[in-house]
């Protein structure tokens, strides 16, 4: 039960404009709030799901996994957003088949999942913001699959340094050459090559364990 006012104010800045009061009221009543710390991993393929996670600050990268721990970016929740997958994978009771990882300090409102179905009854707001959720999402899905499919890998390295920039509210994105070449499904050495390329043409600046962006 969430009882201080500041978090009760919090919540209410974040996502008070969602859903009518009798709901938030039902909200506060039975949802947790949980800080994460960045790199975190708050869900993983095959987990049981008991929560639904709502952002109230931070952000968070879902992507699917594979069993020699390869991973395939799908798209990332920020403050507001829940996640798609796990709405799904509480509909169908059935277990979690992405990976959560928290891109920044993040504070999540956990709902415990027993609740989504009866709030899909009794509450018009939830339901609407359910529904909105998953055509967020899908489009998202569509997005990234369109990159794949259609886009030369150095135009999907530079949408997505400036999708981290718009996502993390700063032109400094700290990741390394792996972590990069694991969310595009690529090797290092190439974003490495990629990424010297886009140096020389002073488009970024490198530095250790980070990308700066220049000029966007």
């Amino acid at each position: 039960m969430i009882e201080n006012e500041n978090q009760i104010a919090l919540i209410k800045e974040q996502i008070g404009f969602l859903f009518d009061k009798d709901l938030l009221e039902e909200i506060y009543k039975v949802g947790r709030l949980k800080k994460i710390e960045s790199g975190d991993i708050i869900m993983d393929p095959g987990e049981e799901i008991s929560y639904i996670p709502f952002i109230i600050q931070g952000s968070l990268k879902v992507s699917r996994e594979k069993d020699d721990g390869e991973e395939l970016l799908l798209y990332y929740i920020e403050s507001g957003d829940t996640c798609a997958m796990t709405l799904q994978c509480c509909v169908r009771k059935s277990k979690s088949s992405i990976k959560a990882t928290a891109m920044e300090d993040s504070l999540l409102l956990m709902i415990p999942m027993q609740y989504m179905e009866d709030w899909m009854n009794r509450h018009a707001s939830w339901r609407q913001y359910i529904l909105e959720s998953y055509h967020v999402r899908i489009s998202e899905l569509m997005e990234t699959i369109d990159a794949i499919a259609f886009m030369r890998l150095d135009e999907r390295l530079d949408k997505y340094l400036k999708d981290q920039a718009k996502l993390l509210g700063s032109l400094e994105i700290n990741h390394t050459h792996q972590q990069i070449a694991e969310d595009l499904h690529s090797s290092r050495v190439v974003i490495s090559r990629l990424l010297k390329q886009m140096e020389s043409k002073e488009l970024i600046e490198l530095k250790r364990n980070k990308v700066i962006l220049k000029g966007f």
